[in-house]
């Protein structure tokens, strides 16, 4: 009875849409060729049971997002056309193989000139399939690959992540950039209950301050957070869409490319830019 309960208040509550009709209560991340992309989420990783009721069996502690890079660390650099550019932070030591491919594809050129084709206001903001409609795109390895999910990283607002079509061995070349929306302790904890999901006072502090998707927690391949240009990330949530959350006018991604942390001053929060 409780799950039931929390899934009909998560979704009538604290989503605007559900991408497979409520069915879990929550906004997925869909990303494959094969079924529909508006695939619920299903559990990443050996140690996620979204089925525990009594305990947490995903324990997120001390939140790494933030973690200061080191001059001349690797980023990416991501163009967007008429928007600008917005630099991102890198994760290896946490998603090695989620951080190898896509870094790769920028080497590639692979992501130059493709959109943002789902765009959700209060949610993410999503791109990386070559055929722009959510059904295509493929990993360095070829076709899907697993990035796995590890606690020290959260689906903060500017989080980097791969979308999926039901867990994290379907990774393939979309990713999505996070925006989300604020969620006080008492409602995270409520999901992190209900998902089976531990969540620290740092990480419920970063859900309330700067916001995020907390219900993703556990599901999708987290390797990066955008540490300049997240005024512009949350200018793009807001563009027009259609009925399917594509923009009405293209949101062009005009390059992304692989270049080190000079020592410019950070950005992580949206505040730092007003």
């Amino acid at each position: 009875m409780l799950k039931k309960a929390l899934a009909a208040v998560l979704c009538g509550v604290l989503t605007t849409a559900c991408f497979t009709g409520c069915g879990n209560g929550t906004k997925t991340v869909g990303d494959s060729a094969d079924t529909d992309t508006d695939t619920s989420s299903s559990a990443s990783s050996s140690d996620t049971d979204t089925d525990t009721e009594d305990s947490a069996s995903y324990v997120i502690s001390e939140v790494a997002n933030f973690t200061a890079p080191e001059e001349g660390e690797q980023i990416i650099i991501m163009n967007i056309q008429d928007y600008g550019e917005v630099k991102i932070k890198l994760f290896p030591e946490y998603a090695s193989e989620g951080v190898e491919n896509f870094v790769e594809l920028a080497k590639e050129g692979y992501y130059d000139g493709l959109t943002f084709h789902r765009v959700i206001s209060d949610f993410m903001i999503q791109g990386g399939d070559p055929t722009g409609t959510g059904t295509g795109g493929e990993s360095i390895w070829g076709g899907k690959f697993d990035g796995g999910t590890d606690s020290h990283l959260i689906h903060a607002a500017g989080a980097l992540a791969y979308a999926n079509s039901g867990d994290t061995s379907t990774n393939g070349s979309q990713f999505y950039i996070v925006t989300g929306a604020l969620y006080d302790a008492d409602t995270v904890d409520q999901m992190g209950e209900y998902y089976g999901v531990e969540y620290s006072d740092e990480a419920k502090d970063v859900y309330a301050e700067l916001g995020g998707t907390p219900w993703l927690d556990g599901y999708y391949t987290i390797f990066g957070q955008v540490y300049e240009g997240l005024d512009i990330i949350y200018e793009i949530q807001d563009v027009e869409t259609d009925s399917n959350d594509k923009p009405v006018e293209d949101v062009i991604i005009e390059s992304v490319t692989v270049g080190e942390y000079d020592g410019e001053e950070l950005h992580w929060y949206i505040s730092d830019y007003e």
